[in-house]
């Protein structure tokens, strides 16, 4: 009988946290701790994918590539996204191997470079919103404008960064590797930075674009089309709350569909916080998903994955 899938999204800040200088030692630190919660899961019985974030390690290559351009020519955002997928993927396939080894479980774990196909008319190509790399001095931007074709946008009195599409995902080119290494027994580590973005050209090939993928977004898909049983948000408090921050506070451990459009209707989840995770978690099992689990990384690397977070479920 095949194993449970379960899927788990973390950001990019997860390896590189605020504040931290960015050292690959630091990095490799965090990831051991992202390991600790991955191999609890593993250890309950599902066969794991991963999907990571990297916005923060994307634009420090970005910011090394704009130091050395006038040595070394850049490469373009795609191909960037592909450098994140490696370095980011093998700091996580590492140290979770290790993990595993330690508590005496076998897995084997297997990171995939996976491209994801995106609409060349999606309307994000005529709006470019998404800030990537370093911070310019306004002449410098419309230097870069000018050369290149950028778009630059300043931000926040903080000077200028170029900005890019972020389009839909539409189709995962490695898909059925990544089914065929969950079904052979493999942990996954997939579609990071919500996947290099590629589009089709008039005959079927596939051209990289200069683009950014919303990690969640491409980690809904990916667990829809996994036919994942758990879907995994993760976030900053242990479970879900109703009255958040009152006397009258309580947390959740379990609910159905049907009670969390309730509470979402009586505006106990805002959008600013809690609201986006639990659309998301009615949208994956409205769509054929079983069950969303919704903890912190702590809680989830920490207490028994029985009993851990939020469960919401189908009615």
């Amino acid at each position: 009988m095949a194993k449970k899938i379960a899927l788990i999204a973390i950001g990019g800040n997860a390896l590189l946290k605020e504040k931290q200088q960015g050292l690959q030692e630091e990095q490799l630190e965090n990831a051991a701790e992202c390991a600790e919660m991955f191999a609890n899961v593993i250890q309950a019985g599902y066969s794991l994918c991963v999907v990571h974030g990297n916005g923060p390690q994307v634009g420090n290559i970005l910011i090394q590539q704009e130091a050395g351009s006038n040595r070394i020519p850049p490469y373009t955002l795609d191909i960037a996204d592909a450098m994140t997928q490696g370095s980011m993927g093998y700091m996580i396939e590492r140290t979770l191997i290790n993990r595993l080894r330690y508590i005496n479980h076998a897995c084997p774990v297997s990171t995939i470079l996976t491209e994801v196909v995106v609409d060349k008319n999606d309307a994000g190509f005529q709006n470019p919103t998404k800030p990537v790399g370093p911070f310019y001095t306004e002449q410098r931007a419309q230097e870069l404008a000018r050369e290149k074709g950028w778009h630059m946008k300043e931000d926040a009195g903080r000077g200028y960064r170029k900005v890019v599409p972020s389009p839909k995902p539409l189709e995962i080119i490695q898909l059925e590797a990544v089914k065929t290494l969950l079904e052979a027994g493999h942990c996954v580590i997939a579609g990071g930075g919500g996947g290099i973005p590629v589009i089709r050209d008039g005959q079927g090939y596939l051209e990289g674009v200069e683009a950014v993928i919303d990690k969640d977004r491409l980690s809904s898909l990916l667990a829809e089309q996994l036919g994942a049983d758990t879907y995994v948000i993760l976030t900053g408090v242990p479970k879900v709350a109703v009255d958040f921050g009152k006397p009258s506070q309580k947390w959740l451990d379990r609910m159905t569909v049907t009670e969390a459009e309730k509470h979402m209707a009586d505006g106990q989840f805002p959008a600013g916080s809690m609201g986006p995770k639990i659309e998301a978690a009615i949208q994956f099992i409205k769509a054929g998903g079983h069950e969303v689990l919704i903890t912190s990384p702590e809680a989830l690397g920490h207490e028994p994955y029985e009993t851990v977070g939020t469960r919401i479920v189908r009615d």
